[in-house]
């Protein structure tokens, strides 16, 4: 039994923000309550002065295993989840091989039993092999414990088959999650199409790239009925559009990563604006400020359903090249709640809105029976500290993926403790 013992307890599930202490059993929220005298059998931490919050959950994350373990593995990057606050991660499909079948899904199971240290659950495909041709076994995956499909960073270009999946999605009751791009509008794009990009020399992507995307997409949810995932937006456009459809009764929901609400274009830059970071360079592209500004106005008033990591770990040797060489994408669970605290630090957030975009928000997105504190619920917690400064060091991250545009910068709000299904996996500090 553990006893989380005078620590601020935020559930925005139960619209519980209070000074109480936290009963852990047998992998159990057992109750909250005014702090007292600890009883004889528990393993009691004092989280005085602290921020206790329900384990973060994140819809979209890449693990690359299996196939590709040496830009990350199961065990690496849940490890860097729980280093982050995650204590629930959906995993993408875009491994070697693909998750396409019931048996890949039992497959990474049983990876992520043998090697996880935070849940781990299954992206199944939309398509075979990714390959935008043929429609994967979405029932035989759902059955086993696939929790949505997508095609990772690959965008399904054929709308025939974005319908079927989509007529699919009715039948599993499980989200298509969208990467919306049209993919001959960015043209081998590498940033966002703008003055910076013609400043640096690079081929820009212009946002009705994005827009024409989310377009079709609402377009065909509406046709079916069926349940369209857009995710990580990027532009007040495709905002936009997710603000009317909703409106309308489309079946949609939203996400957006943390470089989208917290970095604009400009990181590309570096610290030398004539020089670029290909740390920076993610898919979609960074965008500008009021693009981001959008994107927050959307997170708060529920556009956008939730906030995900978009964990995209890279090796460094490819990273280290030429930008037109360079894959896209950041490792950011790690940094995700200390660049987002930099929105609450200037109040455009406060703690309990990130909170619940990062826990609550985004189980409820997906139906999983997660992101509470409530009594009976997984004993999946995190301690977090808001104010705590610390350097980016992407040398220390767990994860393999070093990729981060964050190198060298301050952060204030870290995370001192997270516990698993009972299990303490991450400890810094308590």
């Amino acid at each position: 039994m553990i006893r989380l013992t005078g620590g601020r307890v935020i559930d925005p599930a139960s619209n519980r923000d209070e000074v109480a202490d936290l009963l852990l059993e047998d992998g159990r929220i057992v109750d909250c309550f005014e702090r007292r005298q600890s009883g004889g059998d528990e393993t009691v931490i004092d989280v005085a002065g602290f921020v206790v919050a329900p384990g973060f959950v994140d819809l979209h994350c890449h693990l690359r295993e299996p196939g590709f373990e040496d830009k990350e593995t199961i065990a690496s990057g849940t490890r860097a989840a729980a280093a982050g606050g995650f204590t629930t991660l959906c995993a993408a499909a875009d491994t070697r091989p693909s998750v396409d079948t019931g048996s890949d899904v039992e497959a990474l199971l049983t990876l992520a039993r043998r090697d996880a240290a935070v849940r781990v659950l299954p992206t199944g495909s939309i398509t075979k092999r990714l390959a935008g041709e043929e429609l994967s076994e979405m029932a035989d995956m759902s059955a086993v414990g696939a929790v949505a499909f997508s095609d990772s960073e690959r965008p399904v270009k054929s709308s025939r088959l974005m319908r079927h999946a989509l007529e699919y999605s009715l039948l599993v009751e499980r989200p298509i999650a969208s990467h919306a791009e049209d993919a001959d509008l960015s043209d081998d794009g590498l940033v966002h199409e703008g003055a910076l990009a013609t400043v640096l020399g690079l081929k820009g992507i212009p946002r009705e790239a994005e827009e024409i995307a989310v377009s079709r997409d609402l377009a065909l949810a509406n046709l079916t009925g069926g349940w369209l995932h857009l995710s990580h937006l990027s532009t007040a456009g495709a905002i936009e559009q997710v603000r009317r459809a909703k409106a309308a009764g489309v079946h949609v929901t939203a996400e957006v990563s943390p470089h989208h609400l917290a970095l604009n274009a400009r990181a590309v830059a570096g610290t030398d604006s004539l020089a670029y970071d290909t740390n920076a360079r993610t898919a979609p592209p960074l965008r500008d400020s009021s693009d981001a500004a959008a994107l927050l106005s959307g997170l708060r008033d529920g556009t956008i359903d939730c906030v995900v990591s978009d964990h995209s770990p890279q090796r460094w040797i490819d990273k280290a090249c030429e930008f037109e060489e360079a894959e896209p994408g950041i490792s950011s669970l790690e940094t995700a709640f200390g660049l987002l605290m930099r929105l609450v630090h200037a109040g455009a957030l406060t703690l309990t809105q990130l909170i619940e975009a990062l826990s609550p928000r985004p189980a409820q997105t997906w139906n999983l029976p997660f992101g509470t504190l409530a009594p009976g619920a997984a004993a999946d917690v995190v301690v977090l500290d808001p104010d705590q400064a610390w350097v980016v060091d992407p040398e220390r991250f767990l994860s393999l993926g070093k990729n981060s545009p964050l190198g060298g910068q301050t952060l204030r709000g870290s995370v001192l403790l997270t516990i698993s299904q009972g299990r303490i996996v991450y400890r810094n500090g308590l």
